[in-house]
């Protein structure tokens, strides 16, 4: 018995929670090539967990679970080894990737702040942003780029804008739980007992310039990861659009989604377009 059943067992655990997780990221996932799609599947595992242990872990000592997430994260990426299976198929894109501390290392920083802080000015919002979504499509452009520096290089602003568009959306998709819940706030500047209209349009228009941005890029993407990428884009894209149509008291009292069925169309119009972008 080799170590690849255990590799392709972990590999399979991070897809599982993926799939648990987040529909609509994992059915863009499922559309990139093979060779790209098991290493998305290990980062995203990678992350979700992550996340879970500052959102979800309620009861625990998160500081504690998260610092010894972060030090087993770094020992499997060095030993090339985990007997974590969510870290261990990360490690195993990490050192296949290229995925480095430079990426890494602003992720759990922003994971730690959820820990303790619960408000944001301009400044920690968009350091807060960029380790927390980001980094995390800088991750997958590393991979998407498979060790090609200067494409990597070319489309970083990019991927960027796209990580931050996802994130901006995931926060007014999800400010009752936030402020209800978790007690956070992470747009500066808004007090969300007064929350109006106007502000919300202010969040969607700096929203919709971050998914200008980012589609130039997707547009540059190898053909093997470019269906699934404009796919989550669209999925994203239309759920902005439905917020946009919501009012701020709605937001307040309800979770924003997208109908399965309605995913079903996004994804038939996702690859008719994207089929009809130059290659």
């Amino acid at each position: 018995m080799s170590i690849r059943l255990f590799d392709e067992t972990s590999k399979d655990i991070s897809r599982k929670i993926s799939l648990n997780y987040s529909t609509s990221f994992s059915l863009g996932i499922k559309l990139l090539a093979k060779e790209y799609r098991w290493a998305v599947f290990s980062t995203y595992g990678f992350v979700r967990l992550a996340d879970e242990i500052v959102d979800t872990f309620h009861g625990f000592n998160k500081e504690r679970l998260l610092a010894d997430f972060k030090k087993q994260t770094y020992q499997a990426i060095e030993d090339g080894i985990s007997t974590n299976p969510v870290l261990h198929s990360f490690q195993m894109a990490a050192n296949q990737f290229g995925i480095g501390n430079d990426l890494i290392e602003p992720f759990f920083n922003s994971m730690e702040e959820d820990l303790a802080k619960t408000t944001h000015d301009e400044i920690s919002y968009n350091e807060y942003v960029y380790g927390s979504a980001e980094v995390v499509g800088l991750m997958c452009l590393k991979i998407f780029c498979k060790g090609d520096d200067v494409q990597y290089t070319a489309l970083v602003p990019y991927a960027r804008s796209l990580g931050a568009a996802f994130q901006k959306v995931n926060f007014l998709r999800d400010i009752k739980s936030d402020v209800e819940e978790r007690g956070r706030v992470y747009f500066p500047n808004i007090d969300f007992t007064q929350f109006t209209d106007m502000e919300k349009m202010d969040i969607i228009h700096d929203v919709k310039k971050d998914f200008d941005h980012a589609l130039i890029g997707i547009k540059k993407l190898p053909m093997g990861c470019r269906l699934g990428v404009y796919t989550a884009y669209i999925y994203y894209l239309k759920l902005m659009e439905k917020i946009e149509r919501t009012t701020a008291e709605e937001i307040l009292q309800s979770r924003i989604r997208i109908p399965n069925s309605q995913k079903v169309v996004l994804l038939a119009k996702s690859y008719v377009q994207e089929r009809m972008m130059p290659a």
